[in-house]
């Protein structure tokens, strides 16, 4: 036998009446949960936007010719390339012509400085180690600098852990949100490296 509680309980929600006033609690919790988390968007988005306009990003690029790895002989290079390197001082060569200490063996006829070999006049190439080169000639320094303190605060994360030209140029060729359109296809499929100010023109469809 039920307890008279239970009994109750299970008449009173059997009426009408019972359900309405549920169902009515039910609605004001959820529209109050709404309204509460707009506004809390709304504060979010007012207060990065104070942060963007009061507190520019302080990007820490250095841009100095001299550096502790080519006083130790030493270079960083770009690592991924199966057939092309490009080391830090602006050389493009073959794997096969990389020396041991990272640098790019410059007695080989075929390692070339600061080489824009397939790269657009708009600073897209079609090739990432060449992309990384050209980026890296002193001249780009300016167009850099501009496009940092043109950067938008999406890019926050992806720059601000870069400390000199090379390591810029490396992030800045890499493809990102800026290389495609509708999130699955390159903005221009064949130069899609970019160290310019502005993404890929968009291809006509």
């Amino acid at each position: 036998m039920l307890p008279c509680g239970a009994v109750l309980w299970r008449r009173l929600l059997r009426k009408r009446w019972v359900l309405g006033v549920v169902f009515g609690l039910s609605l004001v919790y959820f529209i109050t949960s709404t309204f509460k988390q707009e506004e809390r968007m709304v504060r979010d988005r007012n207060l990065l936007q104070v942060q963007e306009h009061e507190q520019p990003i302080m990007w820490k690029v250095k841009f100095s010719s001299g550096n502790s790895s080519q006083l130790s002989n030493q270079c960083r290079n770009s690592v991924q390339g199966k057939l092309l390197i490009t080391d830090e001082l602006g050389y493009i060569c073959e794997r096969k012509d990389l020396l041991v200490n990272g640098c790019c063996n410059v007695n080989v006829a075929s390692t070339k400085q600061y080489s824009c070999d397939s790269c657009l006049p708009n600073g897209c190439c079609s090739i990432y180690e060449y992309c990384v080169s050209c980026c890296l000639q002193p001249s780009k320094q300016h167009l850099l600098e501009r496009f940092l303190n043109r950067a938008a605060i999406a890019f926050q994360n992806l720059f601000m852990a870069v400390e000199d030209h090379f390591e810029l140029c490396l992030a800045k060729c890499r493809t990102s949100s800026q290389s495609v359109q509708h999130e699955n296809t390159y903005r221009d499929p064949i130069a899609k490296y970019c160290y310019g100010e502005y993404p890929p023109e968009l291809l006509p469809v």
